[in-house]
């Protein structure tokens, strides 16, 4: 799931105490260090094993990799370097290519609060002999993972993607549970929340940077990623080195609802992916047409609203979640992400029709992340995320009058998409969103049907960055291409790329199926 403007200016302290006496005596003079962050940037990353036990699954693969991980101290609130700390957790592949090693590649898997501890591993693989030539850095970014944690003890963890639902009175149920939510963070966590933002995360990266004694970052950063990218080379102008973004995000199209303006996107997704579930109706039997299996679709959905749907003994499916479900499945176009949907459809029907079903091990870890206070520290984290960037009062009516609007023309996506977010309820964030005023000779990589961040974003940012160049996966439906599409033509431009730092000379095209 998804996973998205002018930086505060820091006062710089800087004395000089000096005493003159006589020629006969000595003349002292102390000077303060004008860098506030001295103490932060001045500090080495204690590396140790990764793996926290025996059932540290990633833990154990990093070390089986020869990674390294490490816990580096960042001040919570930047304006006040020499308050609170917090930590920031990091993973380490070094560079066996020592006679051409380019540096630190810092990797964001996206989210917001996606954990990035293991991505040196994957990374790794996609890129192959030009792995070697890097320093590949994970990050659990602030509040998440194996960094300081933020969990405001909510019962569910589908809180940023809930759907309003058919009617005022499911819409109710929705303004009560934003607010609760919003009030259960505030009391849990107060003194924390103005800190979590992607603009602190941004300066965490430049307190990483600075650790692993580098003047530049090289950087790797998918949806939600792309977006802390941007804001990170527009804090730091003149810190990045060689940048991917993949799935982009535009600044002018992060908000609460992530959705919002995806739509069409997803709804596009929905009707391709039914006319390939007909074209298997002997495997999933949902509709020998694609007319049949957009109304199998919506026979689930409707029998939703009625009454939740029971999977298993543990789990009820409502109204409010089942979109999630539904459109969870439709970020990619691969054979492989549309038969499970497809399965899962065919387990919802029958739920639908109120017969016993068991959900597979792989779906009912999904339910318990979505229902239960399993998803509560994620849901928190992104929440918290998003809200402490772009939080506004709007008054609940206009959310509930823009979820009729859209239901009209996306009747899946539109109530999900602009549906009302805790974010209502926060206090207002602490500073601004990022505006972009720079250009950075970046690589930017996006889908034209990309049903999370729409292509047009990747286009503002190239028009935004002249310096950039965009490569562009045409007529997939995909969200995540490079490493995650097998796309030859897509990991290969951005391999050439990464290993000689020289961008296209112009745009870039690949097929769905390169």
């Amino acid at each position: 799931m998804p996973r998205f403007r002018h930086i505060k200016t820091f006062a710089l302290c800087a004395a000089v105490l000096a005493a003159t006496t006589t020629m006969a005596t000595t003349t002292t003079a102390v000077a303060v260090d004008p860098d506030p962050l001295a103490r932060f940037h001045g500090r080495h990353v204690d590396w140790h094993a990764c793996a926290l036990g025996a059932d540290d699954e990633v833990g154990r693969a990093l070390d089986a990799a020869g990674a390294d991980c490490g816990d580096i101290t960042v001040p919570l609130d930047y304006a006040d370097p020499g308050g609170r700390t917090i930590s920031v957790a990091v993973s380490r592949l070094k560079a066996t290519d020592t006679e051409h090693r380019v540096g630190p590649l810092l990797l964001n898997d996206g989210g917001p609060a996606g954990a990035g501890l293991h991505m040196p591993l994957s990374v790794s693989k996609v890129m192959g002999e030009v792995a070697d030539r890097y320093d590949l850095i994970g990050m659990d970014p602030r509040f998440v993972g194996r960094s300081t944690p933020l969990d405001c003890g909510w019962d569910i963890g589908s809180a940023p993607m809930r759907s309003a639902g058919a009617d005022r009175a499911a819409y109710r149920e929705e303004v009560a549970l934003a607010r609760d939510l919003a009030g259960r963070c505030e009391r849990a966590h107060g003194d924390v929340l103005p800190y979590v933002t992607t603009r602190n995360t941004a300066r965490d990266m430049d307190v990483i940077r600075a650790a692993l004694g580098a003047d530049t970052l090289s950087y790797l950063g998918y949806s939600y990623g792309s977006y802390l990218g941007e804001v990170y080379s527009q804090l730091f102008p003149g810190r990045t080195d060689r940048m991917v973004l993949d799935g982009v995000m535009s600044p002018d199209r992060y908000g609460t609802a992530l959705l919002h303006g995806a739509e069409a996107a997803n709804e596009g997704a929905l009707r391709a992916w039914a006319s390939w579930a007909a074209a298997r109706h002997g495997t999933y039997g949902l509709g020998a047409t694609r007319a049949e299996v957009l109304a199998t679709v919506d026979r689930i959905l409707a029998a939703a609203e009625e009454e939740p749907l029971r999977i298993g003994k543990a789990y009820l499916l409502d109204e409010h979640v089942l979109p999630a479900v539904l459109i969870g499945g439709l970020g990619s176009d691969l054979d492989v992400r549309r038969a499970d949907l497809a399965a899962t459809v065919g387990l919802l029907a029958r739920a639908a029709d109120r017969e016993p079903v068991e959900p597979s091990q792989e779906f009912a870890g999904q339910l318990e992340f979505l229902l239960t206070s399993a998803g509560s520290a994620p849901a928190s984290q992104m929440t918290a995320i998003i809200c402490g960037d772009v939080a506004e009062r709007r008054g609940a009516a206009a959310y509930w009058r823009a979820v009729e609007e859209s239901r009209e023309r996306y009747p899946l996506a539109g109530p999900l998409a602009v549906n009302i977010t805790s974010c209502e309820f926060w206090d207002r964030p602490a500073e601004p969103p990022t505006v972009l005023d720079n250009d950075v000779p970046a690589l930017l990589v996006a889908a034209t049907g990309d049903p999370r961040t729409v292509y047009a974003s990747a286009r503002t940012i190239r028009e935004q960055w002249p310096s950039s160049r965009l490569l562009t996966v045409k007529g997939a439906r995909q969200h995540g291409l490079y490493g995650e599409y097998g796309n030859a033509c897509v990991d290969a431009r951005v391999n050439a790329y990464l290993n000689t730092g020289r961008l296209p000379a112009y745009d870039l095209t690949c097929e769905a199926r390169g």
